[in-house]
């Protein structure tokens, strides 16, 4: 394993206080941490899996990638005690009476694959609601493995394990955010609690990095699809809900799957902007408002600009939109790019934006290239 740096970020060590009732989060120690512009890649809607863990005695390993945040009821016990809404392990012992503690060196672990190999730049290891039975420390590594491997292929001597997150001490009932600099495509995690305890959430923000040759064999493809590597570069408003749920994979599931702005009260409109998988020519363009019904955005146009400091196209001029429906056009002819804008007229929102295309020569060419400098 190899240790890398990792940037100084808020730290919290320590017990929390005992519940004392009412809001278990007025108390919850957290941070802004800058990483989070990214997507997480550990989001289950995008295929990611808690794999396997050593143990979850207490609570299930599948709770840390539950995309709300972790619920506490101070009166739910089962037969093996308290119930935590997160991946809790037994309390470890020593080797005999006269050595009753735990060595150094014992830890809990729990794979985790993550839904679209990518680079790591953060973690978030959330202990909310442990106060008292948080781990000391937790640790991080990471590998780049091709296929589907099974749990026990993971743990095999030859696959190599990077060291993202190095053994930290963290607090209890708090957001634990750490930095990665690790220049490198990781498609699973092994996340390490020292010597044992409990973590609610896990979330792993990062740059989706796809295979170029699965891309290339799909031909035409969704060029701004987070899976597929495209990502949000800004918008003009964040107030309802992320913009990055806008190219999330499938169909949104309800109101907050998708992306809505603020009323606005002046003569402005509102806005995505993103970067595409690559230099891409796009054909075709789906603009979905599924489940906003009375609040969708009234009009759309999207535009394609060849490059940062290209001048922006408009490909799909000023349309009426329908509520709660998917809207398909295909354009006139195919629009070379490397970013894409939607406009939305005067606000409201769009659930997802689908661009359809295929990857240039040069386009595929960067795209491998970058793949195999990150060891993919």
């Amino acid at each position: 394993m190899t240790a890398q740096h990792q940037s100084p970020l808020a730290r919290f060590t320590g017990d929390a206080n005992p519940y004392g009732g009412g809001d278990p989060y007025a108390d919850h120690r957290s941070a802004d941490f800058p990483f989070t512009q990214y997507a997480n890649l550990a989001d289950r809607q995008l295929g990611a899996g808690v794999i396997a863990a050593n143990d979850e005695f207490f609570a299930q390993r599948e709770n840390l990638l539950l995309p709300e945040r972790a619920e506490f009821d101070p009166e739910h016990f089962g037969h093996k005690g308290k119930i935590m809404d997160g991946w809790e392990t037994r309390r470890r012992r020593g080797a005999s009476a006269e050595h009753p503690w735990p060595t150094a060196d014992d830890h809990d672990w729990a794979l985790v694959r993550l839904g679209a190999p990518g680079v790591v730049r953060g973690i978030v290891i959330d202990t909310a609601h442990f106060r008292g039975n948080y781990p000391q420390a937790v640790s991080v590594e990471g590998a780049s493995v091709p296929g589907s491997p099974s749990p026990e292929e993971l743990l095999a001597d030859d696959v190599k394990w990077t060291t993202l997150v190095p053994r930290t001490a963290v607090g209890g009932h708090a957001a634990n955010g750490f930095a990665v600099d690790v220049e490198q495509r990781i498609t699973h995690l092994r996340v390490n609690q020292h010597p044992d305890g409990g973590i609610a959430r896990l979330r792993v923000y990062g740059e989706v990095v796809p295979d170029p040759r699965w891309l290339s064999v799909l031909g035409t493809f969704d060029v701004v699809a987070l899976e597929n590597g495209g990502q949000v570069e800004d918008a003009s408003n964040l107030f309802y809900s992320p913009a990055t749920n806008t190219i999330q994979p499938g169909r949104s599931r309800k109101m907050d799957d998708g992306w809505e702005t603020r009323r606005r009260r002046d003569q402005g409109h509102d806005w995505i902007r993103y970067q595409l998988v690559a230099r891409s020519e796009v054909r075709a363009i789906e603009i979905d408002t599924a489940y906003l019904k009375g609040n969708s955005a009234g009009w759309a146009s999207v535009s394609v600009r060849d490059g940062v400091d290209g001048e922006w196209v408009e490909v799909l001029p000023r349309t009426r939109l329908q509520p709660d429906t998917n809207h398909r056009f295909v354009l006139a002819g195919p629009s070379v790019g490397t970013h894409a804008r939607v406009d939305i007229f005067p606000d409201g929102g769009i659930s997802r934006l689908r661009l359809f295309g295929s990857l240039t020569e040069e386009g595929e060419a960067r795209l491998a290239a970058r793949h195999q400098e990150l060891g993919g």
